[in-house]
This record gives C-alpha cells, structure tokens and sequence, in this order.
C-alpha cells in the first residue's frame, strides 16, 4: 500500500465527530416526533420521525462506533461494542412484541361537507384485550393535524366501542356497550367549527 493510498483511507473512515453530529441529528428528529406525536400535532411529522425504538437503536450504534473509532484501548472499543450489543440483544423482544401488536387503521370517513376533516379509527390489542382510538384528522397534506377524540379499552363489554360516526360536520358520535345487555352509552363530543379540536377526549378502560 502506497502512502497516497493509506492517506485516502484514513481521510474516507467516518469520524467520530462526524458520527456524533449525525447522532445529534437523530435525537433531535426524534425529538419532533415526539412532539408531531402529541394531541393536536402535526400527523405526517408524527409518522416520519416518531421511532422511539429506531431512532434509539441508531443513536446508539452512531455513538458506540464514535467511542470505537475514538478510543485507542482495546479493551474500551470491547467492552463498548459488548454493551451495545447486550442491550440490543434485551430490547429486541420488546420491539417484535410491539411491531406484531401495532395498531391498524380500520376506517377513515370524510365529515359531512367537508374534504378537510376526517374521522379515523384505529384498532389494536394488548394480549387479549381489543384497543380502539378515534381521532380527528384536520387539514390537507403535510399540514394535517391529529386530534384525539376517543380511547376505549374492550377488558370489559361495557368499555367497547361498537360505533364513531359523524353527526353534523362538527360533532362525532361514539358509542359503546351493547344494547342487549343495558351497557349500551351514546358519547358526544363536539369540534371547534376552525381547528377541528375536541371539546373532550372521551376514555373508557
């Protein structure tokens, strides 16, 4: 190997500062996630940056190749490969459980006269217990906001959405229960006429 040729290798290896930056960048993506993720916030936003467990795992990886690449001790560049490692190893379990469990979205139904509100259900399971979220999506395109309107948990019959409908283009109907058995409830929650934002989110179970 020449000494042009070792030179180009040196310069083409990430450095750690540079791996570092790229996982600041991550953790700050992340952070917009989260805060896509909250009530009332931006939904595409949400969806491409809020990956607790991915943006996790590659913060991670970044960091421990930086300290790798950094540290001269082998011993170090070992024990911090062995770490990550192990905690990779740990965590693996708990992102197949939730992946397999995550959450569908049954229906998405435009409100009566209006192209820019829509009612969503979304249904999911934890173990045996069937899950539904309802939300008001407001707005077009990359601007669309999340509201959540509804969370019901189904351990009891009593707490299961049977129904989400519109009634009128500023107010959503829910219901819950089964007539048969006398648990049957009718839940109004009417939306801001401007900004789609529930007057309450209703929660059950």
């Amino acid at each position: 190997m020449t000494e042009e040729t070792a030179v180009r290798s040196r310069t083409a290896r990430p450095s750690p500062r540079a791996m570092t930056l790229a996982a600041g960048c991550l953790v700050l993506a992340g952070a917009v996630g989260w805060w896509a993720d909250q009530d009332g916030g931006l939904l595409w936003a949400a969806r491409l940056f809020h990956h607790p467990f991915v943006f996790g795992v590659l913060t991670g990886a970044l960091l421990t190749a930086a300290l790798i690449v950094a540290v001269r001790n082998l011993v170090v560049r070992v024990l911090a490969g062995v770490a990550f490692g192990l905690a990779l190893v740990m965590t693996l379990p708990v992102f197949l459980l939730v992946f397999l469990d995550r959450p569908r979205e049954a229906s998405d139904t435009a409100a009566p006269g209006r192209d820019d509100r829509s009612l969503v259900i979304v249904e999911g399971s934890a173990m045996i217990d069937p899950l539904w979220w309802v939300y008001v999506d407001e707005g077009w395109g990359p601007m669309t906001r999340r509201w959540k309107v509804g969370y019901f948990n189904g351990d009891a019959a009593e707490n299961a959405l049977v129904q989400a409908t519109w009634e009128g283009p500023d107010r959503v109907r829910l219901v819950t229960g089964y007539a048969e058995d006398g648990t049957e409830q009718v839940h109004l929650v009417d939306l801001d006429h401007e900004t789609g934002r529930p007057s309450r989110a209703v929660r059950m179970g």
